[in-house]
């Protein structure tokens, strides 16, 4: 995974924190734990506020 599959890591979120509510997760919990993801692959400089905030609006909405 890289950090432009946004889908696939929201997925990935899902399963590994369903106890989590993405709403009110930290950008650096959400960095952290979408680096620590089994089958993530990308450098973890490369992320930024814009991309974490995608994944962050994906998982949310995978979740309703």
């Amino acid at each position: 995974m890289k950090w432009t599959d946004t889908r696939e890591i929201a997925i990935a979120l899902d399963e590994a924190h369903p106890d989590a509510d993405p709403q009110y997760v930290r950008f650096t919990d959400l960095h952290r734990w979408i680096t620590e993801l089994e089958g993530f692959d990308d450098d973890p400089a490369r992320s930024t506020e814009g991309i974490l905030e995608a994944i962050q609006m994906t998982w949310l909405d995978e979740r309703e």
